[in-house]
């Protein structure tokens, strides 16, 4: 496995945290996401061409390996700014790779621009991690696709312009057999978003559809095809899923505030710390393995499975350290350790339970029966 960065990735990682550093904070980690600051932040990265760095030259892109998206995604978690669009990657990479020629045209410009953002329209409130079984049906008619159903858990989608959304064309019994990805406007008529707010201060979205219509061709590859594109999507973005950095940005907050109220001179506290400060190195060691695997879906996806298993542990134990370190400055609404604890509990559910990439492992890694 390589550990240390050429010089051409390391001149790009100083010329990365250089542009981001007035963006220090803007900040999607913790509660108070500013959504104008969000967009003009992707559009910043649009003009550096940065949003497209591993797609092919052909299609806008730098034809960059993913070491640096790698980069550019983990330092953003570390400066606390914003987590990797949607829309520059699974929406953008699924077109150029399925999608037709008008399509290329017509949507990755302005995704790579930064002037368009996605939400996700997977999960339903009967579908959660088996995706298999949703229901929310698109019938093909002369208008295009007519859409009925619900979608849950959407982040953001009551700020983005449209919906990647995961539907069912085929039968139910077909589960994943018949599914198919639809590029669905936000304003359509017929669909109304619900935003409910998270334990952590941000929202997630209800999302309902009754009779929306969708042109035909925004139906992305062919129909009841979405498994195998999904599939191949998911490869390509498992080394920015859980960048390690964020763990260290959480790992340092806990560290810089039990320093600011001496608790660091208890033996005790300063003994977690280095535990902790072992976790982190080992989130770190485990996205490079995600990394190196790239190109291997079995080894790549259990790599990113143990990635986001080990993370997810990590910053929840970082959390809990913290309030057990047991002053009241940890349980003020305004602390931002307090905070922090909110924001890790639903890391455990949000891409992928702990229970699955568990099973992940034990099945493909260990050889495991189900």
């Amino acid at each position: 496995m390589q550990l240390a960065y050429s010089s051409a990735e390391r001149a790009f990682l100083a010329e990365v945290r250089a542009f981001l550093a007035p963006w220090r904070g803007l900040g999607q980690y913790l509660q108070g996401r500013d959504h104008a600051g969000l967009r003009a932040f992707y559009k910043a990265l649009g003009v550096k061409n940065w949003l497209s760095l591993g797609w092919p030259v052909d299609h806008g892109g730098r034809g960059l390996p993913p070491i640096y998206e790698f980069l550019l995604w983990d330092e953003m978690a570390h400066a606390r700014i914003a987590r990797p669009p949607l829309s520059a990657g699974i929406v953008a990479k699924t077109i150029i790779r399925y999608g037709t020629d008008a399509q290329k045209a017509r949507w990755l410009e302005p995704i790579r621009t930064g002037e368009l953002m996605f939400s996700l329209g997977y999960s339903e409130p009967e579908a959660g991690s088996d995706l298999a079984s949703l229901r929310t049906r698109a019938e093909l008619g002369p208008e295009g696709y007519r859409i009925n159903g619900t979608k849950i858990w959407s982040s953001s989608a009551q700020d983005s312009d449209y919906l990647w959304l995961l539907c069912r064309t085929g039968e139910v019994a077909s589960r994943a057999a018949g599914l198919s990805l639809l590029i669905v406007d936000l304003r359509a008529p017929g669909l109304r978003i619900r935003p409910m707010a998270k334990m952590s201060g941000n929202v997630f979205c209800e999302l309902f559809f009754d009779d929306v219509i969708v042109p035909v061709d925004q139906r992305i590859g062919p129909q009841d095809g979405a498994w195998k594109m999904m599939n191949a999507s998911l490869a390509d973005e498992r080394h920015v899923q859980f960048p390690p950095k964020r763990v260290l940005a959480d790992y340092e907050t806990v560290r810089d505030w039990a320093m600011a109220h001496g608790l660091d001179r208890d033996p005790v506290v300063r003994e977690r710390l280095a535990e902790l400060a072992v976790d982190v190195l080992e989130c770190q060691a485990h996205a490079l393995r995600v990394l190196t695997a790239q190109g291997d879906d079995v080894r790549a996806s259990i790599a990113a499975a143990a990635n986001k298993r080990a993370s997810t542990d990590t910053i929840q134990a970082i959390a809990r350290a913290a309030m057990d370190f047991g002053i009241p400055a940890a349980l003020t609404t305004a602390a931002p350790i307090e905070q922090l604890w909110r924001q890790t509990l639903e890391e455990s559910l949000g891409g992928g339970t702990t229970e699955i990439m568990t099973s992940i492992i034990a099945r493909q890694g260990l050889g495991l029966k189900a």
